[in-house]
């Protein structure tokens, strides 16, 4: 349509400069391809544009003229519904001018003294195929719901302003809603939607009447350059408080990763840093901002190690799994029930390496399933040899990533775990975090609901982290809740605490599942779970975790004293 469209009416280009010689210069250039019509001012071009504004492919507009200016043209147009699509190059030899009238919604420039004809002739073709193909000054280049510009336009405008005002000295921001697939889940679409436009529109606010750009990069991450700020949290404060204005009964918390900018920055690598600094406070509730600095830049670089060591750690056996008792304090005095599998690397040069360094690492990157094969295969050959060897049943959890829940192979790799190992469904227990719920809601359920019918018991990892609703709850599949140990940490001291450990217990009672308490240490806390109905607990009270020497010497005193080791 658009190839007959060309064919039956030639395009049109307006020449608006108050400089016969200039006017002349570009009608010589164009007037082989294009039809060229001419105006001496800004005023004479208003009048033309909208005599013709279906006629016209493109403006080429001078900025400093008589009776109007171009600016004036160009803001006349932005607020004209007819006018605005008409692409619009500006002619000019003021750098400022130039960023002016691109944030007042020009194309492009062309600098005087002209450039060589061909040049011209190229960027010329290339902004009208932009704009009859509707990806340049349409739609096409803004998010509908934030008002923002999309991932691609915004890269390509940021390249421009880093390339021609390199005094500009723009900073990099990313923006992000917590959780916000568990928001749309629970509030509907359509509350999502507002928050999107709400973030939008403060943006847009903010970077009004100065320079940079912001985009809406994904669903829930913003994208900004802007001029630096004395005080990001100030920027982040006004954002927080726009959302809950039009939320005040959903809690909803916005991060923000910034990098500023350093002599010799680009676009990309500022943007991939802010980015990094936002990831790096995902589920810090405590910390909303980070700024990207030397540390993190090191921090990169062992993460990288990390990631580039995995596969030699496992050929190398340099993991090994750790098991941490659990005991059932319904019993006086408590008995040892199971064990958690939890890994951990000694790396031959950098020595032990905490959990926490790796495994966000590893489940950011997709390749968190190839450390959770390995604590599998471990933990059920560990299960079959206590049984073996001490006629006892200890059951061993084991954590299950969203990467492996989705994975079409989970059941019967599972399976083939326990059949080689000669164990029952029930000696492996299942761990999956709260949050994973939320993700893909009906599938996991699906998936959750086929382990539980052939025998695994299916824990919820880190309850009261998320945003499971008493609705959800009561539909999950799910034996037993684990509650996140930053609820036990402050129980004694803490009221608060206290009254939401014990409510997590009532929730667990109405729903007929028992509750682990991880990260118990003191008497005191032992005591307020015990008489809150807690059935499980594990923590440094009792037990560190063990390498698997340590435990069956665990095993063997609990045997020796007499006690019942529970199926």
């Amino acid at each position: 349509m658009i190839i007959t469209d060309r064919i039956q009416k030639p395009r049109k280009v307006l020449i608006v400069d108050d400089q016969e010689i200039n006017r002349d210069v570009l009608g010589a250039i164009l007037e082989e391809n294009y039809v060229t019509v001419y105006a001496e001012d800004g005023a004479e071009a208003l009048e033309k544009i909208n005599e013709d504004t279906e006629g016209l492919s493109l403006v080429m507009l001078d900025i400093f003229m008589p009776k109007m200016s171009g600016f004036e043209v160009l803001r006349r147009m932005k607020e004209d519904e007819r006018m605005k699509s008409i692409p619009v190059i500006v002619l000019t030899s003021d750098k400022s001018a130039e960023l002016e009238a691109l944030q007042l919604g020009a194309a492009d420039f062309i600098t005087k003294p002209f450039d060589a004809y061909e040049i011209i002739l190229a960027r010329v073709e290339r902004i009208i195929e932009l704009s009859e193909g509707r990806s340049l000054i349409s739609s096409a280049e803004h998010d509908r719901l934030s008002g923002l510009y999309n991932r691609s336009f915004f890269f390509e405008y940021a390249e421009r302003l880093f390339t021609y005002y390199p005094d500009l000295h723009l900073d990099a921001a990313v923006i992000n809603i917590e959780q916000f697939h568990s928001v749309n889940a629970l509030n509907g679409r359509e509350f999502g939607d507002r928050i999107l436009e709400t973030i939008g529109g403060a943006i847009k606010l903010f970077l009004e009447g100065s320079d940079g750009i912001a985009a809406r990069f994904t669903a829930d991450i913003f994208a900004v350059y802007c001029v630096h700020q004395k005080d990001y949290h100030l920027l982040l404060a006004k954002l927080q408080k726009k959302v809950d204005n039009i939320s005040p009964n959903v809690s909803i918390r916005l991060r923000m990763g910034v990098k500023e900018w350093v002599s010799g920055d680009e676009p990309l690598l500022m943007f991939d840093h802010a980015s990094a600094a936002c990831n790096m406070i995902r589920g810090n509730y405590q910390q909303p901002l980070m700024i990207y600095d030397e540390g993190m830049r090191k921090r990169e670089l062992f993460d990288q190690r990390l990631l580039n060591d995995l596969r030699t750690a496992v050929e190398d056996h340099q993991f090994t799994v750790y098991y941490q008792p659990k005991y059932n304090i319904q019993c006086e005095p408590p008995v040892l029930s199971s064990a958690e599998a939890l890994i951990r690397w000694k790396h031959p040069e950098l020595g032990m390496i905490s959990p926490g360094d790796f495994i966000p690492l590893f489940e950011s990157k997709g390749l968190i399933s190839i450390v959770d094969s390995f604590v599998w295969r471990a933990a059920a050959e560990q299960a079959a040899d206590w049984k073996n060897r001490y006629g006892i049943t200890i059951p061993v959890s084991v954590n299950l990533s969203r990467a492996d829940v989705f994975d079409p192979l989970l059941v019967h790799r599972l399976k083939r775990l326990i059949d080689d190992n000669g164990l029952e469904y029930s000696d492996i227990k299942l761990e999956i975090t709260e949050s994973a719920y939320t993700d893909n809601a009906r599938e996991l359920l699906d998936v959750v609901d086929r382990l539980r019918k052939i025998g695994f018991e299916v824990e919820m990892d880190d309850f009261g982290s998320g945003y499971s609703s008493l609705n959800m709850l009561s539909s999950m599949p799910i034996d037993v809740l684990k509650m996140d140990m930053k609820f036990i940490r402050n129980i004694e001291h803490n009221e608060t605490d206290r009254r939401l450990v014990e409510l997590i217990l009532d929730i667990a009672k109405l729903l007929k599942v028992p509750v682990v308490a991880e990260g118990v240490e003191t008497d005191g806390q032992l005591d307020i779970l015990r008489k809150g109905g807690c059935d499980l607990v594990q923590g440094y009270y009792f037990s560190r975790p063990l390498p698997p020497g340590e435990f069956d010497s665990l095993i063997e005193k609990e045997l020796n004293n007499g006690k019942d080791v529970p199926i």
